[in-house]
């Protein structure tokens, strides 16, 4: 089976992380989101995946190569024109076989072998408190009837959260197409929900299924939140003399901390040197420096180093903050 992954994006809500590193390499939990998509989709089944990539491309092709086998093809979306386009670009010259589309910036948990041996294509659904940042789906007896991305008024909760099981993957070939050709855009890209939305159109019957496992990692503030449901399920980390661990945390095992206090939901990644510090609620990147410090609800970048008095800070790849 087949997963077509656009991770393009130059992902402007994460700066000044995403100036140096692509969001789907941002470690949450543990290892980078894309790592967490990847093994997802493998333990379901999936043997072959097409990846869409940007901005820095470059360092998320070595991270998949380098850590795993599954196989993959790379594909480059040059200029950001939507998620619609960055699929038609991922499609090969063979397209009867369906495939799964995922975001991303989105960590699921739900069990997909049931989805991919459905009779229909299926898009992954959860209810929401807001709906208007997100495309949302209107339902008649189970299928799809209405798609819009982004309503100013949306007429249901049931967001699209970024899973897509598609059966005809000719026919959304066919519509990104005539989607193009119509310069039809919202937000001023070509929307994939606007592609669906063509295919129900055209008589193509879709369904929905329910993930109450979708863990958004666009922000600072939802990945933090996403670290934290991630670690509640997985604590890794070895005790050291003169430090403090409150799990649930993940502490890689060659990291050099000293008289500190770590947790709980914090992720310190490997290389790090922390030393006379609390931290709470945090992400520390590979290679970090962190010193005589109380901080929480913060994100610290690759080879970043923060010294001093400070209560919560959001600093990029080999940045310095003194105080």
């Amino acid at each position: 089976m087949k997963a077509i992954i656009p991770v393009a994006g130059i992902g402007t809500r994460l700066r000044p992380h995403t100036y140096t590193q692509p969001k789907v390499l941002i470690n949450v939990g543990g290892k980078p989101i894309i790592g967490h998509i990847l093994d997802k989709i493998i333990a379901d089944g999936f043997t072959e995946a097409t990846i869409v990539v940007g901005h820095l491309g470059d360092m998320i092709r070595d991270y998949i190569v380098t850590n795993y086998k599954i196989k993959t093809n790379f594909v480059n979306q040059d200029e950001q024109r939507g998620l619609a386009h960055a699929v038609s670009i991922a499609m090969d010259a063979d397209k009867s076989e369906p495939a799964l589309i995922i975001l991303g910036d989105t960590i699921f948990d739900v069990n997909l072998k049931p989805v991919v041996s459905g009779e229909f294509s299926s898009i992954g659904v959860k209810s929401v408190e807001d709906p208007r940042r997100f495309g949302v789906v209107e339902i008649n007896d189970g299928i799809v009837t209405s798609l819009v991305e982004k309503p100013e008024n949306p007429k249901t909760n049931l967001a699209i959260v970024g899973l897509y099981w598609i059966k005809n993957m000719s026919l959304l070939h066919e519509c990104i197409n005539d989607l193009m050709k119509m310069d039809k855009r919202t937000k001023g890209e070509y929307q994939l929900t606007d592609a669906l939305q063509l295919m129900v159109n055209r008589g193509e019957k879709i369904t929905t299924f329910q993930v109450d496992g979708w863990y958004d990692c666009g922000k600072p503030e939802t990945i933090l939140a996403t670290n934290r449901v991630l670690l509640e399920r997985k604590s890794h980390y070895r005790e050291k003399k003169g430090v403090c661990f409150e799990p649930p945390i993940f502490v890689e095992d060659d990291v050099n901390i000293r008289n500190s206090i770590i947790g709980p939901y914090v992720t310190v990644s490997k290389g790090v040197k922390i030393s006379n510090s609390i931290i709470k609620n945090s992400i520390i990147g590979e290679e970090a420096i962190v010193e005589n410090i109380i901080i929480e609800n913060s994100l610290i970048g690759n080879r970043a180093v923060i010294q001093g008095s400070v209560k919560q800070i959001n600093i990029g790849d080999s940045s310095e903050y003194h105080s």
